[in-house]
């Protein structure tokens, strides 16, 4: 089916397939148009198309549809092999200050600068940028997105915590949405088994993947409490996960 991708003032008609991935899509508007694949944000009424779904999954997009084109400025996408210094502001519960760093460094040596400066054990730091933890030392301060002036938020992780959280580890998920949100769209994440509901929550709002309202999660027909984790629900590798809009009352009822 033909797609408008709209830009700016500027519109152009290209041919997708159903079972067309967005990720190649990018790609195609790549070549014809010479937009880096990461510089693209593909969306329709205002939702952002995912990577990692085919235009199958968006029962919203139909032939003439317009899909808007937003380019992302490459200064905030610089590449891994391309050094460059830039400001940004560290920030605790009660106090920040700010520190220059290589976009090229790791999330270990960023802690290691803020653990130099401030003190704090590196053991008890917990970093997050745009509302995304920063999880994995060995990964680069740019993969997870970070440009001049971004703000890392430092929370503390006590040490009951450190002493008695045993270990996490990764779960791919399946997030089905019912038919009032994205037209029972199913969108696969991977995840901590520590993360809580409320992780979950923030990172399909901070993708755009649901708007901002009330929701409830379901799993194995059981509603999930917002505080506690995926382990704690007993969430398993390949589980699916139902949001509805809704809240709970008092009384229990949705």
């Amino acid at each position: 089916m033909k797609v408008i991708i709209v830009t700016g003032t500027r519109k152009f008609v290209i041919e997708v397939g159903l079972q067309e991935p967005v990720l190649d899509i990018k790609r195609k508007i790549e070549q014809l148009f010479g937009i880096p694949v990461a510089s693209q944000t593909l969306s329709v009424s205002g939702w952002e198309l995912v990577d990692g779904l085919d235009m199958e999954d968006y029962p919203i997009v139909t032939e003439g549809t317009n899909i808007d084109l937003t380019i992302k400025s490459i200064l905030m996408l610089p590449p891994l092999n391309h050094r460059r210094r830039i400001q940004i502001t560290v920030k605790f519960l009660g106090r920040q200050f700010n520190m220059e760093v290589d976009t090229a460094e790791t999330v270990r040596s960023l802690k290691e600068k803020i653990h130099i400066v401030d003190g704090t054990p590196i053991k008890r730091m917990s970093l997050f940028c745009s509302g995304i933890e920063l999880e994995e030392d060995f990964r680069h301060l740019t993969e997870y997105g970070m440009y001049e002036f971004s703000e890392i938020i430092v929370f503390l992780k006590t040490m009951n915590r450190l002493r008695d959280e045993p270990s996490s580890s990764w779960l791919s998920l399946v997030v089905q949405t019912s038919s009032s949100l994205l037209n029972a769209a199913s969108i696969p994440l991977e995840m901590k088994d520590s993360c809580t509901v409320n992780d979950l929550r923030q990172l399909l709002l901070s993708r755009k993947i649901i708007p901002i309202d009330d929701y409830l999660f379901i799993h194995k027909q059981r509603i999930m409490r917002d505080n506690c984790s995926l382990r704690g629900h007993g969430v398993e590798n390949g589980d699916p996960l139902y949001v509805f809009k809704g809240t709970i009352s008092r009384s229990g009822n949705i």
